[in-house]
């Protein structure tokens, strides 16, 4: 764990980067220059090359990972289309929102946030609405940590004709991943998660010909996917609007990074290995997992507040003086905080975690009333 970092952010992003990632952002840049617009030509293929290559087409969009989905949304369904949406957590009902809002036409599956998205009942809106367009589903449900069935959705997609919109936020660049496995038209995440980059933008990979047939679709200006990506296209890698130059060298090196790690499998070992001794050190002290391991993804775990006394903010606060930064939890119904495995994170500073925890738990005498 390097000396000067005040402390670990052990959340789903933002996340801790490596210093020679803050390092690169002293240098400025101009948008209209070639250097940088060369750079954001690298990222775009970079991007396409994470997803499997092929007919694949990037597109960089300024904001969070939310401009991001709003942006695909608006974009990606026509005026007479119709958004079939999963909504089992926090991600998932901001895209039924987010659809709701543009005045876009939308059914949601809703299901409690501690069940993975049901199968059956994606097949059966699929089947029974014929007006049903697109299909929207997360990934990784950072809201309890628990992934999705992608695969299967996909596959269900595509038998229907469907087009499948993948959310993969927090699993782009930590989880194996290809748009042809899980059978997605458009697939998004953002700068600050897996690839280990800082906030800033989000990105849309696309296949080519879906969104070659969006011109027109945007119910925004300033997230109009297509027209950002014609830009792109015929500039050169050129922004419609100022861009987070600072935030995209930062991406630059962060994906150089994650190739010298040894790519999205090396990463994803190393995630795995980081939520492993999570969870067994924090079980060994005495809490509990939300979810059961085969739900689970290595990028954060909701724990089960161990007592109704169990304070988070006094817990956070000693904590964050031991230069560990948690995460509230999320979900309606139970009492959780969560933990995030990935980022500049590394198995010893996992087992430094678990060792504070420990002395916390003494400090303030906290109880568990499941032992």
């Amino acid at each position: 764990m390097d000396d000067d970092i005040p402390y670990l952010l052990l959340t789903p992003g933002p996340l801790t980067t490596s210093r020679t990632v803050k390092s690169v952002m002293m240098r400025d840049f101009c948008t209209w220059d070639d250097d940088y617009n060369s750079i954001v030509q690298e990222i775009r293929a970079e991007l396409v090359r994470l997803a499997g290559g092929g007919a694949l087409t990037a597109v960089l969009m300024q904001g969070s990972g939310t401009f991001s989905v709003e942006a695909t949304i608006g974009t990606a369904v026509p005026r007479d289309g119709k958004l079939l949406v999963v909504n089992n957590g926090a991600y998932g009902a901001r895209m039924a929102q987010i659809a709701r809002t543009l005045g876009i036409a939308c059914t949601e599956i809703s299901q409690p946030e501690t069940e993975q998205a049901d199968l059956r009942r994606i097949e059966a809106a699929l089947e029974g609405d014929p007006a049903i367009t697109h299909l929207a589903m997360v990934h990784c449900e950072t809201t309890t940590g628990m992934l999705n069935p992608a695969m299967e959705a996909g596959a269900l997609a595509r038998r229907y004709g469907k087009s499948f919109i993948l959310d993969a936020m927090s699993s782009f660049g930590g989880i194996p991943t290809s748009m042809d496995v899980f059978g997605s038209d458009w697939l998004i995440s953002s700068a600050n998660k897996c690839i280990q980059g800082v906030p800033g933008f989000g990105f849309v990979v696309a296949r080519r010909e879906a969104i070659e047939a969006t011109k027109g679709h945007a119910r925004s200006l300033s997230l109009d996917l297509y027209d950002q990506w014609r830009e792109m296209e015929e500039k050169g890698g050129k922004w419609r609007f100022t861009s987070p130059t600072h935030t995209v060298r930062a991406f630059a090196q962060a994906l150089q990074e994650l190739r010298d790690e040894g790519g999205v499998e090396a990463r994803h070992a190393r995630y795995t290995d980081n939520a492993r001794r999570l969870v067994q050190g924090y079980e060994r002290i005495g809490f509990r997992p939300l979810l059961g391991p085969e739900r689970r993804s290595p990028v954060i775990t909701s724990f089960l507040f161990p007592s109704a006394s169990f304070s988070f903010d006094a817990f956070y606060a000693a904590m964050k003086r031991r230069r560990f930064v948690l995460y509230p939890g999320k979900i309606s119904q139970a009492a959780t905080f969560r933990v995030g495995t990935i980022g500049h994170v590394f198995p010893e500073d996992i087992d430094l975690l678990v060792k504070a925890t420990g002395e916390v738990v003494r400090e303030l005498g906290i109880t568990f009333a499941h032992a």
